[in-house]
């Protein structure tokens, strides 16, 4: 059978392979000039390949429709995934978090093997081509029989007998992410659900938030823990522990961009921001308790006594939060540390523990990670990930409404329901 992929992502790349393995003649059609462009910037250009975890834990990281990766992830999992890309000389490592990374740190390495791995199955690429549209056959059922392709300026017609559609999100649209796909889509009878950024930095208000974030640009917390809260409601929304970063607009690191997918789920979230309810609080020595922070701050001022307040945190902070963590305790930064009272000690105490960010709202979709909805998934087989609206059909990777937090599982995602389009 003649098989086209549309999109040359990790998910179109595992669709094609799983195509050509089963004896089809197959073709990727990919807009850009190269194919896998978005997984060169995945991890930080390190390519975060997938999760260590069991495949099984795989789903209560998924916070929009796991359970429909049910049968996927069984299809292809971690554990194929890292055995495919090691056979093609491409060895792997866990890192922090059970985030599976290429031990070069290069995705690039990994970009290369998938493509080696087209060349040995004498899969068709063709670049620089744009799907305009899906062609169907109006029978009883509509049923997918080609499509009207944009190449090198001009349009042509290519039959197909089955049709995979991976063309990503609205997410970095310079990788190629535009949302050509959901127009597609939507042209066939398919219903696109709420298209938002998901594992997307968050900015922070316009008033001494702001001036916090500003000031600490570019510090990266490692062994933090974080909290949001939703003040009006007294409620947390979202808790994690591990790194942070400050930015030039607020924050973002890995536990911001996760903790993003939840806030975007919360009821009234954007409201609740523009009122200024809804606080990050940062808490900078998660393993000492505020009794023991108190001890070791006065531990470190009996050891510094003749020394500025402002001279004797070496010790405790990152040298660049440390003229902010002074502005914001209201110690004179001249006082000697042994002129210092108890209450101002605790209170510096209790800062540390509770930071307090007030954030405003999410930055833009260009800037997130994943996007958040897609094609509805009551409209996909599961199983086969074909459409229940047009015969040979078939869907994979981010244009579908499946996202996940941080740590390889967004990829992982793409192979697998790639994977399982591509066998069926």
């Amino acid at each position: 059978m003649k098989v086209i992929v549309i999109g040359g992502g990790p998910a179109g790349m595992l669709a094609a392979i799983s195509a050509a393995q089963t004896g089809n003649e197959v073709t990727i059609l990919e807009k850009m000039n190269m194919l896998g462009k978005k997984l060169l910037i995945t991890g930080k250009g390190r390519c975060n390949i997938t999760s260590s975890i069991p495949i099984d834990e795989f789903i209560k990281n998924i916070p929009s429709n796991g359970m429909f990766m049910y049968s996927s992830f069984n299809n292809f999992s971690n554990t194929d995934i890292i055995q495919m890309l090691e056979n093609e000389g491409v060895k792997t490592k866990v890192e922090r978090g059970n985030r599976v990374f290429p031990v070069s740190d290069k995705s690039d390495d990994v970009r290369q093997a998938f493509i080696r791995i087209l060349r040995k199955l004498n899969i068709k690429v063709i670049l620089n081509t744009k799907v305009e549209e899906i062609l169907i056959e109006k029978n009883n059922t509509k049923t997918a029989k080609g499509v009207k392709a944009c190449i090198e300026n001009e349009n042509k017609v290519i039959l197909a007998d089955k049709i995979i559609l991976t063309t990503g999100g609205k997410s970095y649209p310079a990788t190629g992410s535009t949302g050509d796909g959901y127009e597609i889509a939507k042209k066939l009878g398919h219903t696109i659900t709420k298209i938002q950024a998901s594992l997307v930095p968050l900015k922070a208000k316009k008033d001494i938030s702001l001036k916090i974030c500003k000031d600490l640009q570019g510090l990266s917390l490692k062994n933090v823990s974080i909290k949001f809260k939703d003040i009006k409601n007294n409620k947390t929304i979202y808790e994690d522990f591990g790194e942070m970063l400050f930015t030039h607009f607020g924050v973002s690191g890995p536990t911001i961009l996760s903790a993003s997918a939840h806030l975007l789920r919360y009821k009234d979230i954007e409201s609740l921001m523009q009122e200024g309810n809804i606080d990050l609080c940062i808490d900078l020595k998660p393993a000492l308790t505020l009794e023991k922070l108190d001890e070791r701050i006065l531990r470190d001022f009996n050891e510094e006594k003749n020394k500025a307040f402002k001279n004797s945190l070496d010790k405790l902070l990152p040298k660049k939060m440390i003229p902010v963590i002074i502005e914001l305790s209201k110690i004179n930064p001249d006082k000697k540390v042994n002129e210092i009272t108890k209450k101002e000690r605790n209170n510096l105490a209790q800062m540390l523990k509770k930071l307090e960010i007030k954030i405003d709202g999410f930055r833009p979709i260009e800037e997130a990670i994943i996007t958040s909805g897609g094609i509805n998934i009551k409209e996909i087989n599961p199983k086969t990930m074909e459409s229940k609206l047009v015969e040979n059909l078939y869907f994979a990777g981010e244009i579908i409404d499946v996202d996940a937090y941080t740590g390889g599982f967004n990829l992982q995602i793409a192979y697998s329901t790639g994977y399982t389009a591509g066998m069926n």
